[in-house]
């Protein structure tokens, strides 16, 4: 059977590894997964850090080496996580050399405690940008209220940017702006707007883990019990098609043909939490549902595999059989407030990165023997 994952390419769609670890990128592993499997990317975030830190026996030489030197803990982590990110990005140049730019991107976050911090995002990614000096690099920016500006300046510099943390449509519009913003007065200073790369990222399962039990209370004699049902785990997937809606109206108009004129890219939709969290979903729901053009998902390695194997790729974004973007639209119908479902989501997103980067520090803590 012909492998699922290099026909989804052939559909428009890039798929990316939420996953990075040293020995998968020195044994030649990555490049396997590139060659045999169209990889087209990886993203990186403080709790996969922190579980490679903790898990793999890579890192603790080279943890103990720098601690003994005076290296501090931010320090040590800055060291090994740029050295791993610039060593897959090396790995990926082949693929951002062959895609003219499009493709072949790792990711890197600014400190999630900046989430909050507009000029201390921006004075961290500017200097995350300079320090991995790659072009196929991607620095990860919040897609909270402080982070919007941040985008538009970023974008203006020329620095590529991951917008992370996105989880409702009003904002997905807000980030989109960001970008073409940025674009624009990157032109209008005479500069070019090519090989300028976004991505912006859309977390999915976490919607449905949120939503499925607020909808089962109506599935249960509700005066909406039909439209719950029909939303009962498709929330997500609806949310992400009307974001795609969107994405069509913002960059196919006539002022982002302005930019396509001097060689601009779209901001192109990531789909990430991707991996299935409710047990009798199909381990494969978040991408086989979510397949389009000019997309990206990212995927941990499990759903990886799971694709591999079993994926059944067609083009399903812009199908809508059942009519759930429109139920996506009347979710107050059923009690689901999708706004401050969002925002909820957005603030625990911050806080989770958050925990995760203290945990990243006191396993470097730890393992420096301090």
């Amino acid at each position: 059977m012909a492998n699922p994952l290099n026909k989804v390419e052939k559909l428009g769609q890039a798929i990316w590894l939420d996953y990075i670890k040293r020995d998968l990128i020195m044994s030649g592993d990555l490049k396997k997964l590139i060659d045999d499997d169209s990889l087209r990317g990886m993203t990186s975030n403080p709790a996969i850090f922190e579980k490679s830190f903790a898990e793999s026996s890579d890192y603790e030489k080279d943890i103990k080496a720098l601690a003994a030197k005076g290296n501090d803990l931010d320090a040590i982590y800055t060291e090994l996580s740029e050295r791993d990110v610039r060593d897959a990005s090396d790995v990926f140049r082949t693929v951002y050399d062959k895609t003219d730019g499009k493709d072949g991107f790792v990711s890197l976050e600014v400190n999630p405690h900046l989430a909050h911090d507009t000029a201390g995002t921006l004075a961290e990614a500017r200097r995350l940008w300079k320090e991995l000096d790659r072009p196929n690099v991607l620095i990860k920016v919040p897609a909270t209220k402080e982070g919007l500006p941040v985008i538009r300046q970023l974008i203006s510099e020329g620095v590529n940017v991951n917008v992370t943390l996105l989880f409702g449509v009003p904002r997905y519009r807000e980030v989109a702006e960001a970008y073409i913003s940025g674009l624009e007065a990157r032109a209008a200073k005479g500069e070019p707007v090519d090989h300028i790369a976004s991505v912006a990222s859309f977390f999915l399962s976490r919607i449905d883990v949120m939503v499925d039990p607020m909808l089962e209370k109506e599935m249960n004699g509700g005066k909406n019990e039909a439209l719950a049902k029909q939303m009962h785990g498709q929330v997500a997937i609806a949310s992400a098609k009307a974001a795609y809606q969107a994405f069509d109206e913002m960059f196919n108009g006539d002022r982002f043909k302005k930019l396509v004129d001097k060689g601009a890219r779209v901001q192109r939709l990531l789909w990430a939490s991707t991996g299935t969290k409710n047990p009798d979903y199909s381990d494969v729901k978040y991408v086989d549902s979510l397949i389009g053009e000019e997309t990206v998902n990212t995927v941990p390695v499990a759903t990886f595999d799971a694709y591999r194997d079993h994926g059944d790729p067609k083009v399903r974004l812009t199908e809508d059989p059942d009519g759930d973007v429109d139920g996506f639209h009347r979710l107050a119908d059923v009690g689901v407030n999708i706004d401050d479902v969002t925002q909820k989501l957005e603030d625990e997103g911050v806080d989770k990165f958050n925990k995760a980067f203290d945990q990243l520090f006191a396993t470097l803590k730890k393992t420096a023997g301090e």
